[in-house]
């Protein structure tokens, strides 16, 4: 085996890595300095603007709580354990999702988590009894303050992709899973069910009488759906829409009227919305 280092005349490719390292006169002194190193080197070509957006979400992910990301308790999916098999079933076609909360008499009292996919078990042997409680996993509850990053570790650390998010008064104010916080790193991860353009994947009626509606809900089918004039011309989607009348990016509890409709920004995160509370028809004040 050689040892001999390379002549200097020998062309070795380089990592982007590398590059940024020869770019860097000095060490940065601080987070601001490092992002503005960063995005210089995406400005000369250095790294991708993909790369770029995955770094700055992975360094904001440590001064974000689970507040500011989770599933809000008026949106969240739950099963009640005493539900029969054919409710729940329902329950999972209709919401697409593949793990839920398990309650008992109240939606504060949750039990633990059910998984879809165990009920692969039943359907396998109608002729036997289905008692979900015998499929029930553990639940891990957590605070609203807990930091993204402390929790992506837990949930690395403890394999589970959800947790039940409890309030200060002990009561339950939401839900959050590894996608949530993923989602914060890398973007908006689309799944089988994102992709398809159903009113009933895109907008809910939620228990208040509000809907609750995507953020990337097309606007052609929110007009559709509701009867509404929004405007499609500029922006594609709901989202896109109301930032605009914003006029700014909103943050989690600010709303806005628009086109007779009170659209209350229900998720949102450092770069975008991700869910409204939509009231239609709101008189002119």
């Amino acid at each position: 085996m050689n040892d001999e280092p390379p002549s200097s005349g020998a062309s070795t490719p380089r990592s982007w890595l590398d590059r940024l390292g020869q770019m860097l006169s000095s060490d940065p002194r601080n987070r601001d300095e490092l992002l503005t190193e960063l995005r210089t080197a995406k400005a000369n070509g250095l790294i991708s603007a993909d790369t770029l957006a995955m770094v700055e979400g992975a360094i904001a992910v440590s001064d974000l709580q689970v507040s500011d990301v989770m599933v809000a308790r008026a949106q969240m999916v739950t099963v009640p354990v005493d539900a029969t098999l054919q409710a729940i079933i329902a329950i999972v076609l209709e919401s697409g999702h593949s793990r839920f909360p398990v309650t008992g008499e109240d939606r504060d009292e949750v039990i633990g988590i059910l998984l879809a996919k165990d009920l692969l078990r039943c359907l396998a042997n109608t002729d036997l009894p289905c008692d979900i409680r015998s499929f029930i996993r553990p639940v891990s509850l957590i605070p609203e303050s807990k930091r993204l990053n402390l929790l992506l570790k837990e949930f690395r650390t403890r394999r589970q992709h959800m947790a039940v998010v409890i309030d200060e008064y002990g009561g339950v104010a939401g839900l959050i899973t590894i996608e949530d916080v993923l989602e914060e790193i890398v973007g908006e991860i689309d799944d089988e069910h994102d992709d398809e353009v159903n009113p009933d994947q895109h907008i809910r009626l939620a228990s208040d009488g509000r809907y609750t509606v995507s953020a990337l809900t097309p606007i052609e089918l929110f007009n559709a759906r509701f009867g509404s004039h929004l405007a499609d011309d500029e922006y594609d989607t709901i989202g896109g829409s109301v930032t605009a009348a914003f006029g700014h990016l909103p943050e989690v509890g600010e709303e806005i009227v628009l086109d007779g409709f009170q659209f209350f920004v229900a998720k949102a995160d450092a770069r975008r919305v991700h869910q409204f509370l939509v009231l239609p028809e709101v008189a002119a004040g």
